[in-house]
């Protein structure tokens, strides 16, 4: 089991300086989060040197309104001080003000305070909805608000772009539209209930989140699944993880006019959806994942799992292999959106994104958990060019790999002598006890590295910080436009994965 080194300092200063000499070092900033303490508001900064995490943490006492802001040294932490901004009122001092990202109030109200126990607002408050300042001025610039509601199946968000003629000069999005509460929602629930907010916090994600959630509470209990369950876990991610590649597709299809890629594609989804629902009895995985291991064995046999397994790869093969070397396809996304290796370095960023320009960190396999560790599989191959392509190809490799993976979790699940008609709870689920503690979860989603910041006492939630790949991604989303225009925005948006869900909690 991973160890999760923890250093805690004595004041502010300590700990900035502390951060910064780790941003300088080997480590891969994973996120900067905040927990509501007694005696104050207790910040951590989460490296990974893959295996390991290194967590580092101060109390900011409560007579404190601020901190000193660590953008300037790591530029992907402005995400995550906005956040805490909006949630706990306290302000990165030297960082562009407090401009808000999940829940904008007036400055009178008070915020939530995740984690103290008693977060949610106790009067009605309204979403303070005043237009972002123009951040470019001159002939001929306009400024175009796309968004919260566009056509389509789109989550609510809106991007206010800001262009000369075509060319997208300036891009800010507004998340909070989407913005749900889950980590106040989170709080006073049973670890058992839990996990449907879990698996609800990021739909696209569910199976995802709900192992971190449960990964969080193992760590916290010293127990570890029964392997047959470790590898039915690895069996639903990575049947999520082709459904939401294969939705990128289709919508990089939808965008590029090509109507007949886009029905076939369509059609592949849908019947992997249907066949995860024959599965367990839910299109997206729900109720599978349990602290402990899983709810029970697949619905249907490995073998009536495998051949419908098989006939979805073989025409799903056929079809990428053809829309892959259509030239009007292509040409749409090759120099699209790009994303250099060198600023995906500087914001770390995760999963599909960051392995199209360079990144190559996956931690299904670079901190193994689950059945994954038993596994033998490589990782994918991470690509340089950085544009919607590059992206495009990550996720086809990825779906290649996933589907060697479910053949061999299910493999494993045979030889474990797996049978639906040999139903034993304790086979594949371990009891957890009585709970208390708090501990970090993780999983590789579709999106990339999914993180759980789980606090219990005695069952009961304290606090549940979910950090999604989207949330942690975004923040690079507008630095992919300054030499494209409108029209390319659909195959950026694509491109890039983002669950709006994931980024506005």
């Amino acid at each position: 089991m991973t160890q999760i080194q923890r250093d805690h300092c004595q004041s502010i200063d300590a700990f900035i300086s502390e951060v910064v000499a780790q941003s300088k070092g080997v480590g891969r900033f994973c996120g900067l989060f905040a927990t509501a303490e007694r005696s104050g508001v207790r910040l951590d900064v989460l490296f990974a040197t893959d295996p390991q995490l290194r967590l580092t943490s101060v109390i900011s006492p409560e007579s404190e309104v601020g901190f000193p802001s660590l953008t300037p040294y790591i530029p992907s932490a402005t995400w995550y001080e906005r956040e805490i901004f909006d949630l706990f009122g306290l302000l990165a001092t030297g960082s562009s003000g407090p401009y808000p990202l999940v829940l904008p109030l007036s400055e009178n109200l008070p915020r939530p305070r995740p984690g103290s126990g008693f977060a949610k607002l106790r009067d009605p408050f309204e979403i303070d909805l005043t237009p972002l300042p123009v951040h470019l001025r001159g002939e001929g610039v306009f400024t175009i608000p796309y968004g919260p509601v566009r056509s389509g199946v789109f989550e609510s968000v809106e991007y206010v772009v800001e262009t000369v003629g075509e060319d997208v000069s300036h891009l800010r999005p507004r998340v909070f539209y989407k913005h749900r509460g889950v980590q106040v929602a989170f709080e006073g629930l049973d670890i058992s209930d839990g996990v449907l907010m879990a698996e609800r916090s990021e739909g696209v994600a569910s199976v995802a989140n709900g192992v971190a959630y449960c990964s969080a509470l193992e760590r916290i209990a010293g127990v570890e699944p029964p392997s047959v369950a470790a590898f039915l876990r690895v069996i639903h991610a990575e049947l999520e993880r082709i459904a939401n590649h294969l939705d990128s597709i289709i919508r990089h299809c939808e965008a590029a006019g090509q109507a007949v890629a886009y029905t076939r594609f369509s059609l592949h989804k849908e019947r992997l959806q249907r066949l995860r629902g024959e599965m367990c009895g839910s299109r997206f995985g729900r109720g599978v994942v349990v602290p402990g291991g899983v709810s029970g064995p697949p619905l249907i046999s490995t073998e009536e799992l495998l051949g419908k397994l098989d006939e979805i790869e073989k025409d799903l093969r056929s079809d990428l292999r053809l829309l892959m070397v259509t030239p009007s396809f292509l040409d749409r996304l090759t120099g699209t959106g790009v994303l250099s290796p060198a600023l995906a370095n500087r914001f770390a960023a995760v999963g599909p994104v960051g392995r199209g320009s360079g990144q190559g960190n996956d931690v299904r396999f670079t901190r193994p958990y689950d059945g994954y560790q038993h596994l033998g599989h490589q990782l994918i191959e991470a690509r340089s060019e950085g544009d919607a392509l590059s992206r495009q190809w990550v996720r086809i490799d990825e779906i290649y790999g996933s589907f060697h993976l479910i053949r061999q979790a299910t493999d494993r699940l045979d030889r474990a002598g797996h049978s639906s008609s040999m139903w034993r709870s304790s086979m594949w689920r371990n009891n957890l006890g009585v709970v208390s503690g708090e501990d970090w979860g993780w999983a590789e989603a579709p999106q990339g590295e999914l993180l759980y910041l789980v606090k219990v006492e005695e069952n009961k939630l304290i606090r549940v910080k979910p950090r999604s790949a989207s949330f942690h991604n975004f923040g690079l989303f507008q630095a992919a436009f300054p030499s494209d225009i409108l029209t390319d925005f659909a195959f950026i948006e694509a491109s890039f994965g983002i669950s709006i869900a994931g980024v506005a909690g």
